[in-house]
């Protein structure tokens, strides 16, 4: 099984940006696996801490200007590369044909790098930098298209999950995209002690410790455990090899439950299992695909 640390260095697509509305998730969000969508939230910390969090860094890599600011090299949170088979990403690919009423998970990508990045742009939280949204959008393609999987969809998932990258859990330290781990769950505790020891299944705020995972890096860590999570409910027996390094390593990040593996081949079809209730989870994530499609 793959280590966190085996996933790749993303060819970065510069993109012109523009483009969505949010709902925030809060780490008490209910949930049986996956965090309930942004809309089911019941309260939600603000973007900014009063109490000094535990930080798990970025690992940052030497960056064309714009140079995001340096982070100290993670010390406690693996890491995994990945490489897709294909040397380079490509910077556009074949974009399926709109689907009436659904949309499956494995397929071409249904939208462009250019208008994600655009609907991220003026919508993520102002911690991101335009180059930062970039190199986000550039990893879900090059790994998405090495799986052959519908990245673009993927990341509708990811704005619906994070309210375009404004949620408390999608801002660093913690760089979850879908609400992986997120149960609602919480505990009182010193900033220095996590449940269990374990500061990357847990994340600090104002006296209390919330159960969700963080992630080290988005291009190497989180992107792969959401595109991976998103594989192992769409498939039963993975088709290629990068589908079977994604979902090893989405396991090995959080369990999936085997009587939900291969039950949603269509976004649809994580109604009620990626968010509880989640009555409309999947017809949301399409409509919201259909207007960052044209952004």
């Amino acid at each position: 099984m793959p280590s966190r640390r085996q996933f790749l260095t993303v060819a970065i697509t510069t993109c012109t940006l523009a483009g969505v509305d949010y709902l925030l998730r809060a780490p008490g969000a209910t949930a049986s696996d996956e965090a309930t969508p942004t809309a089911d939230a019941t309260s939600t910390p603000s973007a900014t801490p009063t109490a000094g969090p535990v930080w798990l860094p970025l690992v940052m890599k030497p960056l064309p200007t714009p140079t995001p600011t340096a982070t100290p090299t993670p010390t406690s949170t693996p890491t995994a590369t990945i490489q897709p088979t294909a040397t380079t990403a490509p910077t556009s690919g074949p974009t399926a044909t709109p689907t009436s009423g659904d949309a499956p998970i494995v397929g071409p990508a249904s939208g462009p790098p250019d208008a994600a990045v655009r609907w991220l742009a003026p919508r993520a939280d102002a911690s991101y930098t335009d180059y930062d949204l970039a190199q986000i959008v550039a990893a879900y393609q090059s790994l998405g298209d090495a799986a052959g999987m519908d990245w673009f969809l993927a990341i509708a998932q990811m704005c619906h999950e994070t309210g375009s990258i404004t949620s408390w859990w999608s801002l660093r330290p913690r760089r979850n995209p879908a609400g992986i781990g997120v149960t609602g769950q919480s505990m009182p505790g010193a900033p220095d002690a996590p449940p269990n020891g374990d500061a990357s299944r847990w994340a600090y705020r104002d006296g209390r410790w919330y159960e969700g995972v963080s992630f080290a890096e988005w291009n190497d860590d989180a992107v792969a455990a959401h595109l991976g999570r998103l594989l192992a409910y769409a498939l039963k027996t993975p088709q290629n090899d990068m589908q079977q390094r994604l979902i090893d390593y989405a396991m090995t990040v959080r369990p999936l439950p085997a009587s939900y593996r291969g039950v949603a081949p269509t976004i649809i079809g994580l109604n009620g299992k990626w968010a509880v209730p989640g009555t409309t989870y999947g017809q949301t994530i399409i409509s919201l695909r259909d207007r960052m499609r044209s952004a």
